[in-house]
């Protein structure tokens, strides 16, 4: 095996980057099934062009996710990604692609096309200098990952199910840390329904809803328990019609963050415990926690110091962290697979105005992917 692979890629930082420039300026907001389409069709002529098996798996509402197969053999590792972005059709007008200050800018570069743009230049270099595998690698890229995996869920876990190891191409945290564990979370709302009246003739008659609603607001954020990693947050409430109207309707919407698959029937119980304080107030609940939380397994570990490992070879420091926000390696853990998350680009601004990659980091990022998939 080549020694030196961040060399390798740094002698081909100028067509890596032009492939992800490509990537950026086909913008593939979830919603738009046609321009997440357009980018898959893409991205799946350039992984037929490898020699890959590619599957495009027909969907309804959204993109059709691509199941990206290279190699033989029964066991397989599993690669996860995804190539729809929160940005909609137009952020390129005033989010160019650029390049300044050593950073590569545009919407979705951080998060996360450049982790898809990483796999296919490292897979080409496993072909074009004869790298052998241990096992086949299944690259599984999503289209409906920004609006919680709803469609593909399923899709993902059984594929983890067959996998040695997940490992997923999401951005790194900060200057390169990969992600160990995450948290699961989803959302309730809590709907409250009174009865309205006249505040100042028939104030007796009412059942103030937002005075319902406001009871149970204090108990829902006393159950945050930040030891446990839990946390609630009351994210919106509304309610009411005009100040001289008892209000019948009020509700909240309640953002929950979880590290430990317990917490989430411990919370989910605790909603569907709320019994009403006034006489006569009606509560429902609805929503849930959606995602399982990304837990830090004995295999999590063993794949982090593997990592690690290959990274010493390339003259890279890795660590590790846990982190609050989600992604498709949450279901990967969920099947009970080894997942180690974070192997995707060094850079800042998911979601934001000044989304970027630090373009010096590519190279090791690439190298530290090859050395990944062809030792485990």
């Amino acid at each position: 095996m080549t020694t030196n692979w961040t060399q390798y890629f740094r002698n081909q930082l100028e067509a890596i980057l032009e492939e992800l420039r490509t990537y950026v300026e086909m913008e593939s907001p979830t919603h738009n099934k046609q321009a997440v389409d357009r980018l898959g069709a893409y991205i799946k002529k350039r992984f037929l062009a490898l020699g890959c098996r590619v599957e495009e798996i027909t969907q309804r509402e959204y993109g059709n996710p691509l199941r990206v197969e290279y190699g033989e053999g029964e066991e397989q590792i599993l690669i996860l990604g995804h190539f729809d972005t929160v940005k909609e059709i137009g952020t390129l007008t005033s989010e160019p692609w650029r390049i300044e200050d050593g950073k590569a800018y545009g919407p979705g570069t951080y998060d996360m096309k450049s982790g898809i743009v990483f796999s296919y230049f490292a897979l080409q270099a496993i072909i074009q200098e004869k790298l052998p595998l241990g096992k086949k690698l299944v690259f599984f890229w999503n289209t409906d990952e920004e609006t919680g995996s709803h469609a593909s869920k399923e899709l993902i876990m059984a594929e983890a199910r067959k996998s040695a190891a997940a490992l997923v191409l999401e951005p790194s945290y900060g200057d390169g840390y990969l992600k160990t564990s995450r948290k699961g979370g989803g959302e309730f709302v809590l709907k409250v329904k009174g009865r309205s009246a006249h505040a100042g003739n028939d104030h007796a008659r009412g059942i103030n809803a937002i005075e319902e609603l406001a009871r149970h607001v204090l108990a829902i954020q006393s159950w945050t328990d930040y030891e446990a990693g839990t946390t609630l947050s009351v994210g919106t409430i509304k309610g009411g019609s005009v100040s001289n109207v008892i209000p019948e309707q009020a509700e909240a919407e309640i953002d929950v963050r979880i590290t430990k698959a317990s917490e989430a029937e411990r919370i989910t119980n605790l909603m569907h415990r709320l019994t009403p304080v006034l006489p006569g107030a009606v509560l429902v609940v609805e929503g849930g926690i959606t995602k399982p939380p990304m837990e830090r397994s004995q295999g999590t570990e063993r794949l982090f110091l593997h990592a690690r490992e290959q990274a010493h070879l390339e003259g890279i420091e890795l660590k590790e962290i846990g982190v609050g926000g989600t992604s498709d390696g949450n279901f990967a853990a969920a099947a009970g697979t080894p997942t180690l998350d974070g192997l995707g680009p060094v850079g800042d601004g998911a979601h934001a105005p000044h989304e970027h990659v630090v373009i010096d980091h590519i190279p090791g990022r690439i190298a530290l992917l090859v050395r990944m998939l062809t030792t485990l």
